[in-house]
């Protein structure tokens, strides 16, 4: 199976080489330094099961030609250049997967009852991603890696608890997904199909959601973050906010916070998004947080502590030139 990994950053560069360790046909669209050191070495992962370096076909789309699946790994500001530049890779048939933070731009399709077929421009300008890949070819995704780029074609990976979980949006099977998911568990990845995605947007989003501010203002990882009991009630509250969205939205979920935040308490990586902070790139503030309130908004829910720590967030990453609202 050819697949095709858009985005080699941290998260794609994880996912292709555990595509290639899996047996898949794989490739990457990347660009850069990263581009580069993967033309000139190969794609390198180290994480707990070892180090683990693979040779991937990389390019642009051109370059790489049609695949059987892509799967979408770049933060929500690229997806207007993902829209202009895929179609190279996509013939009739092609399975999109979006394995993405945030809330996707196809949430509401095939969401069924009133809400169904609503448009979330902040996600999807101009319908630009759905008029070039259509609903048709699009899978959900969620993925847990806390990865971090440590130099050019080298990503590493500070836990073994990593999955990659698929979802077609109208709640089917999904054989494709399947197909997908056998080369990532292969691989050494966990690769897992639901007939629920859009709840597991929420529960991986609710970290994303509730702890993301928080270390955009404390500027540290986090466990530093969580370290203050104080910020760490925050959190909690915060966690529970987010959870009273999704079960507002018929994706209600059943989770011991107390145990999470342990766990989170343990963890020294920096959320994707801070990590975009430090290194002065465009931040995905819209799908992480100010959807996720929209979405609060459109359903009733008062949200007062994500209300304030996402509205200071936003500040810091206006501030720093990262954000246009």
């Amino acid at each position: 199976m050819k697949i095709c990994v858009f985005g080699a950053g941290a998260i794609g560069g994880h996912v292709a080489a555990r595509l290639a360790l899996g047996g898949a046909e794989t490739s990457v669209v990347a660009r850069g330094a990263q581009l580069a050191a993967i033309q000139q070495k190969g794609l390198t992962v180290t994480a707990p099961d070892g180090t683990h370096t693979v040779q991937v076909k990389a390019g642009d789309a051109a370059a790489v030609g049609p695949q059987d699946a892509v799967i979408v790994t770049v933060k929500a500001p690229s997806l207007p250049q993902v829209a202009e530049a895929i179609t190279p890779l996509l013939k009739p048939d092609t399975t999109v997967a979006f394995v993405m933070n945030g809330i996707p731009w196809w949430y509401f399709d095939r969401h069924g009852g009133a809400l169904d077929g609503r448009r979330l421009p902040a996600v999807d300008p101009g319908d630009a991603v759905r008029r070039a890949i259509g609903i048709e070819r699009t899978l959900g995704g969620v993925v847990y890696s806390a990865c971090t780029v440590t130099e050019p074609g080298h990503v590493h990976t500070e836990h073994a608890n990593n999955r990659v979980i698929l979802g077609e949006v109208d709640g089917s099977d999904s054989p494709r997904g399947e197909a997908i998911a056998a080369y990532l568990t292969k691989g050494g990845i966990s690769g897992e199909v639901t007939k629920q995605i859009r709840r597991e947007v929420w529960m991986k989003l609710m970290g994303n959601l509730s702890q993301g501010p928080f270390t955009i203002l404390s500027r540290q990882g986090i466990a530093g973050t969580l370290a203050d009991p104080v910020v760490r009630a925050a959190v909690r509250r915060a966690m529970q906010e987010s959870m009273a969205i999704a079960e507002a939205l018929g994706q209600g979920f059943e989770f011991d916070l107390d145990k999470r935040l342990a766990s989170s308490g343990k963890l020294a990586h920096k959320p994707s998004i801070l990590q975009d902070l430090e290194l002065g790139r465009p931040m995905e503030v819209d799908a992480l947080f100010r959807v996720p309130l929209e979405l609060a908004r459109l359903v009733g829910v008062e949200t007062p502590t994500l209300d304030l720590s996402i509205a200071l967030a936003t500040q810091a990453a206006a501030a720093a030139g990262l954000y246009r609202g």
